[in-house]
């Protein structure tokens, strides 16, 4: 019987110099989009898929992640005192009851296998979600996440989750190359010329990945950049025909960059309801 699925991961220990000075202090996983900040989304995705356990891998000065999801008696006692009880109740209720948090301190950047990596002891000999919160994502039903989990539940591979991107934009990305024979994932290239590219499947920030995954990332050579890249140790998983892809069920904004956040603020506030 395969293990279930019950905790994920988000890397949230990067410095985000794209934002400064906005994120000098302020971690980017807490830029807000309206009125609810990115990290937030991507926990309550992975609530939805049915995790409980959300583990935060950080840096410094991002203490004010931790602060987000935790209890503030002093501001719902003032909240109440003024009869604004619905706010007193959203600001009690940021986690449902029975969601337990663990952070978890990446003393030195060295990549996101590195932040994976991090994760380990927490994770233990267990399948776990990893979520980007830079992807912020919109979907339908239960999210990405669950869709990725219902796949690893069918055949115990790691999972990937992928949007189709036509033309020249596809260069920007990890690309998927498939087996047509199995259908599974070969491997992945990082953004390769539009010409070469093997296909039109990008991957995104979202992946469940199997436990196997530490090992190989403890192994592995130092890659791009001197650091120790996910990428690479997911193509060794893909040699050994062990990663499946899901697409992708909405839309995706890389909040990593200043448009692409800008343009998920435009497409929430088309339909928030403003008082």
């Amino acid at each position: 019987m395969k293990p279930k699925v019950r905790k994920a991961v988000f890397p949230v220990a990067g410095l985000a110099t794209r934002f400064l000075p906005a994120t000098k202090a302020m971690p980017k996983e807490l830029l807000p989009i309206i009125d609810k900040p990115l990290i937030q989304y991507a926990a309550e995705e992975a609530i939805a898929a049915g995790l409980d356990t959300l583990i935060f891998i950080t840096g410094r000065n991002k203490r004010a992640i931790e602060d987000h999801f935790d209890g503030n008696n002093e501001l719902e006692m003032a909240l109440r005192s003024k009869g604004k009880n619905e706010m007193a109740d959203m600001v009690k209720n940021i986690l449902p009851e029975g969601i337990e948090c663990i952070f978890v301190r990446q003393k030195e950047q060295l990549g996101l296998g590195h932040a994976v990596l991090c994760a380990e002891r927490v994770v233990g000999n267990e399948p776990f979600a990893l979520l980007l919160a830079d992807d912020f994502l919109t979907y339908s039903g239960n999210g990405i996440t669950s869709d990725l989990i219902n796949g690893y539940e069918k055949t115990g591979k790691s999972q990937l989750s992928v949007m189709k991107v036509e033309g020249p934009d596809i260069s920007k990305y990890g690309v998927i190359v498939l087996n047509n024979k199995t259908g599974l994932v070969s491997g992945i290239i990082e953004k390769p010329n539009f010409e070469n590219a093997p296909s039109n499947l990008a991957s995104i920030g979202r992946y469940v990945l199997t436990p196997d995954i530490f090992d190989i990332l403890r192994n592995q050579s130092i890659g791009i950049g001197g650091e120790i890249q996910l990428a690479d140790s997911i193509n060794v998983q893909a040699e050994n025909n062990r990663i499946e892809t899901v697409l992708l069920n909405g839309k995706r904004f890389d909040c990593g960059n200043i448009q692409g956040y800008v343009e998920a603020i435009k497409h929430i506030a088309i339909n928030y309801k403003f008082d």
